[in-house]
């Protein structure tokens, strides 16, 4: 099928021409672009040449052949990266694959360009499920992948080579109905938030909410937090005492929120957990939770609140210390412990 270009809001996704070539070897002899990629580096500009050369000479995606889309800026038409399309089962199924210049790396080019070729893949192919395929140490890649809508599936072990080196592999995939449910998710901030007591009634609700698998790293999953609150830890000779809330957003469950209330033995409460909702994330609502908790802890007669987070990729970091925590100096469990003033 003959491939029209795709125009997004700042993006156009062309078929690859022979003209690409140079952009391409360039892109993939950066060692930061090629560090989990599935090739060597320096990228030969005759390597690079032969693959643009095949890609151009067919119309479009076919089965069982790779093929390559050129990503492009809409105003400058400056090569940003590209798109890597793999259909399989008789153009059903689709493994995709991006790569972009590291100095366009964070604004968010990916995954405008992953959802569009998506799109194009449900919309206009028909496939019934689109996948791809990532090295664990990856985040980056796993979050454009996640922020494009697809699910974690899998995590295979000593699966991939790459000249004598073995690694693992986590697997993404998204079908129609998946791509439907987070195409029509809410995106507007909500009216109206609130917290509820988690109860025998509503335990399944609050259990359900996910955040994506990356930020597991940073954020527990539900099992985790209500095992916690079962068996809290002892810190300075006591165990913490856990008060929990769902937080429901227009009368929908979309996050959860655990505080480790003040006691004798623990003078400042502590922020244990704040999960929002993989489906609901970037609509404000981490904000105004927060907003919430420190009204909670002033109740309290609270003057600071504690938390902690991890570092590294996708840390909620900025988010606390744009809020205001400062780090106190203190790793606690491998985790920074930052102090925000309540009064």
């Amino acid at each position: 099928m003959p491939f029209t270009p795709i125009r997004t809001e700042r993006l156009i996704l062309r078929q690859a021409t022979s003209d690409d070539a140079a952009a391409l070897a360039d892109r993939r002899s950066d060692p930061e672009v090629a560090r989990f990629q599935n090739w060597t580096i320096p990228y030969p500009l005759e390597r690079a040449q032969a693959m643009v050369d095949e890609v151009a000479a067919m119309e479009g995606p076919e089965n069982d052949e790779w093929w390559m889309a050129t990503v492009c800026d809409a105003g400058t038409n400056e090569i940003l990266g590209d798109l890597a399309l793999h259909l399989t089962s008789e153009g059903r199924t689709a493994e995709v694959g991006y790569t972009f210049s590291t100095r366009h790396w964070g604004k968010g080019y990916a995954v405008e360009a992953l959802a569009a070729l998506v799109e194009y893949l449900f919309e206009e192919l028909g496939v019934t499920r689109v996948f791809g395929m990532l090295h664990p140490d990856n985040p980056a890649s796993a979050m454009v992948l996640e922020r494009s809508g697809f699910l974690y599936e899998g995590h295979t072990r000593s699966s991939f080579w790459l000249d004598g080196e073995v690694s693992d592999d986590l697997i993404y995939g998204l079908t129609r109905p998946d791509w439907e449910k987070w195409r029509d998710r809410k995106r507007h901030p909500p009216e109206r938030i609130e917290f509820v007591p988690v109860t025998v009634e509503n335990q399944l609700d609050v259990w359900r909410l996910k955040t994506h698998k990356s930020q597991e790293e940073f954020v527990a999953p539900m099992e985790w937090s209500f095992i916690d609150a079962l068996f809290p830890e002892v810190v300075d000779g006591a165990p913490l005492v856990p008060w929990m809330r769902g937080v429901i957003a227009d009368d929908e469950y979309v996050g959860f929120v655990m505080l480790a209330m003040v006691t004798e033995h623990h003078p400042e409460p502590y922020l244990w957990r704040l999960l929002v909702d993989r489906y609901h994330q970037r609509r404000g609502i981490g904000r105004r939770v927060l907003d919430m908790i420190v009204d909670e802890c002033r109740k309290m007669g609270a003057e600071t609140l504690l938390t902690s987070w991890g570092e590294g990729k996708g840390s909620p970091r900025p988010f606390y210390i744009k809020y205001g925590f400062v780090p106190t100096g203190r790793i606690i469990d491998d985790e920074t412990e930052g102090r925000l003033g309540l009064t």
